[in-house]
């Protein structure tokens, strides 16, 4: 069973609408690029221990959204919460230290870099980062050793510990979103954001990805991610949070989204389905006798 199934009944199906245990919750966050409004977001929470997808259109701000909570971006104004604690402003290394994650669209492992050089990376609070520490083998040999197990231990569960030792560059497009994954949990998260995890990924290693992001909340993580898929939204989602134009349209279970009449607008435009009525085929005839008339206008002036 959903964990949502233990929550959601009496949370309200509107945009912005409270949960009983958020660990993310954002107030009117807003980025402008000139005159583009890219988001606009009142206000919304994600509900701690739970699979939350953030879907919409091409272009509705979901992944600028992503930017500005972890940090990689800044907004004009808002403010967001992070298990109880601002982090708004916050760099996006410092996010990454007080529990919250993401991965990208586009994966950023390095490639000249073996796989299990990528995992070590994600570890933080390495005491052998310093100039001079690193100097000082003895101080920081245990952790070496600590983070070399944790991750050998993370290659196995997500089946790349054959490719241990190969460069991150020659992993395929679907290994290296594994990767990425994995390196994600060096840092022991509470909350995970994944952005658009399916894309690109092969359908013999999306079953395999759809499997690991279940199992970050059975390990009692929060996910919150961004797809397009609709099939694996009603998959592996607790709760849905539908954008459009840079704002929060509509909330609620995937079954709920997807008769919500609001959604479907936004993804194929209004009265997408419903006949024309006559004072609209009578608007578009006298648009397209002016079209006609400005045409054979111009070819009369040749």
């Amino acid at each position: 069973m959903p964990v949502a199934d233990t929550w959601m009944e009496p949370v309200e199906r509107t945009p912005g609408c409270s949960k009983p245990d958020p660990i993310l919750v954002a107030d009117g966050v807003r980025r402008t690029f000139g005159g583009l409004t890219a988001v606009d977001v009142g206000h919304v929470e994600v509900q701690r221990g739970s699979i939350t997808a953030l879907i919409g259109p091409n272009g509705a701000g979901k992944t600028t959204f992503f930017n500005l909570l972890t940090g990689f971006d800044e907004p004009d104004e808002g403010t967001w919460t992070f298990d109880g604690a601002s982090v708004a402003g916050i760099p996006a290394h410092k996010v990454a230290r007080r529990g919250m994650v993401r991965t990208f669209q586009l994966t950023k492992s390095l490639a000249r870099l073996s796989v299990l050089e990528n995992m070590k990376l994600g570890a933080t609070a390495q005491r052998g980062e310093g100039f001079f520490a690193a100097l000082a083998r003895p101080l920081w040999s245990a952790q070496e050793k600590d983070v070399t197990e944790r991750a050998d231990e993370l290659l196995v569960r997500f089946k790349l510990d054959h490719m241990r030792g190969e460069f991150a560059g020659e992993l395929s497009g679907g290994q290296r979103k594994l990767l990425e994954m994995a390196r994600a949990l060096m840092v022991q998260p509470q909350m995970v954001m994944l952005d658009e995890p399916m894309a690109g990924v092969n359908p013999a290693l999306t079953q395999s990805l759809l499997e690991h992001v279940k199992a970050l909340r059975d390990d009692g993580m929060t996910v919150l991610f961004v797809e397009h898929d609709m099939d694996v939204v009603h998959d592996i989602s607790d709760w849905v949070v539908v954008m459009a134009e840079g704002k929060i349209i509509a909330e609620g279970t995937a079954d709920d989204i997807s008769t919500n009449s609001l959604v479907i607008d936004a993804y194929l435009g209004s009265h997408h389905d419903a006949p024309l009525t006559e004072a609209e085929v009578q608007a578009q005839l006298a648009e397209a006798e002016a079209a006609i008339a400005i045409e054979e206008g111009r070819a009369d002036d040749v």
